[in-house]
């Protein structure tokens, strides 16, 4: 069945068809709800009743679709459309490997960098217990920025538990069942294991890339004969030529890792795709054309040979000089002709937060959790395989370096901080209870965000009282400035401008406040200069690079993509990026998306809510058949949405150009309290559940207020207020009487998200008058007085039981607590909390993390980050622009 364009599967519409093969055909398509292009596989209705064809097509999307890094096929969706299943993936542009072959020769350079990618991807399909089992040209895919993504798990296996260390319940794809002696795969790339119809594991993938890493190097497969019979035959009995026999340049190092990867038993091999990328760093870091070359010492020396044993000593004592070298590279400008690209992963177990490149280029600071349990800044060495937390920096967030690279600045505790690269102790600079960003020029003088709804401050670096340097306007409906970077002359800097979109982009200041021009109007991304002339930043998933002359404050050419899927966090504005003024680039392609899901008390999922978006503050309807949230859609626009829990899809329930969040339901149904800055400051508004009636403007004063609850009665509706004086307020609005809103509580504190109780007796918040953490607190309603302190170790987003008999809230290390409680005149009776499971988020305060639970107790909403708590590794690029030469 060939569509047509113009034909609409669900909310995708075809625009052309890409290509077809034996497992369907694939169409470009347009997602209108994200404005983006998307791929379509779809399995023509003919086949969709071949039960093999069937199975290998379901396979195929739960097992990508269980992955999420940068070198795997993202899968956004699945579903059926008359009979006919089809799976929505992203859209890639560029050509598989087998194009990009032609029969011929890469440079082992080139090879080396496909190879640590691909090698990457396997090793997050191998942690998740998938094997692969198809890999060849065929299924990879290079886009065109270099990066190199995995295709079709169509014959993909779940190991066992006994197999790999993630047990069955963990993994959230389904075995495939395999007759015994069956074979699987395609003749020429398989392992003899799966020649002889034997089980495969993880090793049977490295045999595979080894056979694949041989057609790289010598233009000519590994093994081949007149038949399938006669190919898998030589894959049992034979081996290929010597490589240097083929490519007289091939270093003996790398002709050593693929002889490796090829070896019959696969207990020879290397034992994991980790082990294969390390091996290839090493030779990445030297010559891969020339003398022999250094690998790894550390390759589990039990799979090797006797007589190979003394050679891998002698080339692992070489690993020392190659990271002498690797020293001596990162101590000088870059002078290569090409760019080189490694990975760097988070520490075990854990995932990256915000991180940031010196200046110099040697040394990148990331925000992890360490083995405790406590949110750290780290810094490693670019040249170095592992890295060093700093004590005395808790609760770390928005690192940035100063000029010189020696120190590095960073908000924690309501502060903002600086501390040495290589440790000792932290100094506070000022207050800032909500940061933003921040840069640092020559002259000791550091821009910052205060708040995430101000305008930029600036300090000194020796610390001090911080002063204004912009201005939001309010009649354009900014709501903050934010992200800001220091142009070359320390003068001038770039910021982001958050608001409506006739304000919204990315401008340029000055520290006199003279200077304010947009520079850019389509993006909601910050953006950062990088030598020797060009302005990065994010437009869609692609991170762009324009060529910027710094002393006219102009472009002067056309924006062009230089990655082509970088994170982007929806809730902040920024793009996971980060540069150096030597030629170095990291950036993370983690998604920074979510996905509403239907969690049990035990941490067991249940079922998922809508396909990824940029959620926040999922709300439940009264009837909990529909929930709001408020999303930002392609274009930066921020908006209330609702979506039926049954069928999944999303409607828009607000147009107006300007920022609409914080979606609460009225008790009856009948309407949703929202806040918006249509008018300025953000002020609080109501609109029927319908959709047919008009926004009512319910309360409007000089400063933003969030709405945060309605009481069960509709008497009362709760919200906060940022007073500049007095932080974060907890305020009342009374829907009887004279309505004249009052203060619940107003302190020099910050106290925020209200939940009343069902019976309208007792207020929850989160504050942070302990001085430390945020916790949770009970608090009388509506006269105040008797006041308890719920959480132990901290907290954030309060909510009851339908019954009031039981708290809910999320702590710092992530995890969803819950409390029995009771209140009886004027006590309050608590017991201890206990975790009820984990929840996937980037920071336990996030607006993110907001969850709704059921009347019941029984099942919570929550709005899971995409992908496992730990991300993927950071991509970093040595000498970026050289590839903007080709």
């Amino acid at each position: 069945m060939t569509m047509a364009p113009g034909t609409r599967l669900g909310p995708y519409e075809i625009i052309a068809p890409i290509g077809a093969g034996g497992m369907g055909e694939v169409y470009r398509a347009r997602d209108a709800r994200l404005g983006r292009d998307v791929a379509v596989k779809v399995l023509p209705s003919d086949l969709s009743t071949d039960g093999d064809r069937l199975q290998r097509f379901e396979q195929e999307a739960c097992a990508a679709g269980a992955l999420n890094h940068p070198n795997i096929l993202s899968i956004y969706d699945v579903g059926t459309h008359d009979g006919t299943p089809y799976v929505v993936s992203e859209l890639l542009e560029g050509d598989t490997l087998r194009q990009r072959l032609g029969g011929a020769t890469l440079a082992p350079r080139r090879v080396i960098d496909y190879a640590l990618q691909i090698a990457s991807g396997l090793a997050a399909a191998h942690d998740k217990g998938i094997v692969h089992r198809d890999l060849k040209p065929e299924n990879l895919f290079v886009t065109k920025d270099g990066r190199l993504k995995i295709l079709d798990f169509g014959i993909a296996k779940l190991t066992g538990a006994n197999d790999h260390k993630y047990s069955q319940s963990e993994i959230l794809t389904r075995r495939v069942h395999t007759d015994p002696g069956k074979v699987i795969g395609t003749a020429g790339y398989m392992s003899p294991e799966q020649v002889r119809g034997l089980e495969a594991d993880h090793r049977s993938d490295l045999f595979s890339l080894g056979a694949i890493l041989y057609e790289m190097l010598s233009g000519r497969r590994a093994f081949h004969g007149e038949s399938a019979v006669e190919t898998m035959n030589a894959i049992l009995k034979e081996d290929p030529p010597e490589l240097s026999q083929t490519n007289q340049q091939i270093a003996p190092g790398l002709e050593r890792v693929v002889d490796h990867c090829l070896e019959k038993n696969r207990e020879e091999r290397f034992q994991s795709a980790r082990d294969l990328a390390f091996a290839l760093n090493a030779l990445s870091g030297s010559s891969a054309t020339s003398a022999p070359t250094a690998t790894v010492s550390t390759f589990a020396p039990h799979w090797l040979k006797r007589r190979e044993l003394m050679a891998w000593i002698v080339a692992g004592i070489s690993v020392v000089a190659v990271l002498a070298l690797a020293v001596l590279y990162f101590r000088r400008p870059p002078t290569e002709t090409h760019a080189v690209r490694f990975f760097f992963n988070p520490p075990e177990k854990n995932g990256f937060g915000d991180f940031a490149l010196s200046p110099d280029g040697l040394r990148l600071a990331f925000v992890a959790t360490d083995a405790s349990g406590k949110t750290l800044l780290w810094v490693r060495s670019l040249d170095s395989t592992t890295a060093q937390p700093l004590p005395g920096t808790d609760e770390a967030d928005d690192p940035f370096w100063s000029p010189d690279s020696r120190s590095i600045g960073f908000f924690a505790g309501g502060k903002l901080k600086k501390i040495g690269a290589s440790g000792g102790p932290a100094q506070t600079l000022c207050n800032s209870r909500g940061p933003r960003g921040a840069t640092w020029n020559r002259d000791g003088v550091i821009v910052f965000v205060p708040s995430f709804n101000e305008a930029l401050y600036q300090v000194s670096a020796a610390g001090g009282e911080p002063t204004p340097v912009t201005t939001l306007d309010k009649s354009r409906m900014e709501t903050s400035h934010r992200w800001p970077h220091f142009l070359p002359d320390g003068h001038h800097f770039l910021y982001t401008v958050n608001g409506g979109s006739e304000s919204r982009g990315i401008y340029v200041g000055s520290l006199d406040g003279k200077e304010k021009r947009r520079l850019l109007n389509d993006v909601s991304s910050d953006g950062e200069y990088a030598p020797p002339g060009y302005l990065l930043f994010r437009r869609e998933s692609a991170l762009m690079a324009q060529a910027f002359d710094a002393d006219k404050l102009q472009f002067t050419s056309n924006p062009f993509p230089i990655a082509d899927q970088v994170g982007y966090d929806a809730s902040t504005f920024r793009t996971f990026f980060s540069i150096s003024q030597t030629g170095v680039l990291a950036y993370d392609s983690n998604s920074g998306k979510t996905q509403l899901a239907w969690i049990d008390r035990n941490g067991r999922q249940l079922s998922s809510v809508s396909q990824p978006s940029n959620y926040f503050r999922p709300w439940l309807s009264p009837d909990e058949k529909q929930v709001a949230v408020d999303d930002v859609d392609a274009q930066g626009n921020r908006d209330i949405w609702i979506i039926d829990l049954a069928r999944g899809n999303p409607t828009r329930f607000t147009f107006d150009p300007a920022v609409d969040w914080l979606p609460v339901w009225s008790p009856d149904g009948s309407k949703i309290l929202f806040a918006s800055n249509r008018e300025g400051d953000f002020n609080l508004y109501e609109k029927p559940t319908t959709g047919a009636g008009k926004e009512v403007l319910l309360l409007k004063t000089d400063l933003s207020k969030s709405p945060t609850d309605w009481s069960a009665d509709g008497r009362y509706i709760l919200y906060t207020v940022n007073d500049p004086k007095t932080k974060f307020d907890l305020w009342v609005l009374p829907l009887f009487g004279d309505q004249k809103p009052f203060p619940f509580l107003q302190t020099e504190f910050n106290e925020r998200n209200g939940r009343l109780s069902p019976d309208g007796r007792w207020m929850a918040y989160y504050s942070d008058e302990s001085g430390g953490d945020y916790q949770i607190y009970v608090q009388s309603f509506p006269a105040g007085g008797s006041k308890f302190q719920v959480s132990t170790n901290g907290g954030a987003f309060a909510a009851w039981r339908g019954d009031g008999k039981e708290l809910y809230y999320l702590s710092p290390d992530k995890k969803l607590m819950a409390v029995d409680v009771k209140g009886a005149g004027d006590t309050f009776e608590r017991g201890v909390p206990r975790p009820l499971f984990d929840m996937r988020v980037s920071n336990f305060t996030s607006a993110q993390a907001r969850f709704a639970v059921t009347g019941d107790g029984q099942k919570f909403l929550v709005n899971n980050t995409i992908g496992e708590s730990t991300s993927g590794p950071i991509t970093v690029v040595l000498n970026w622009t050289a590839d903007l030469k080709k």
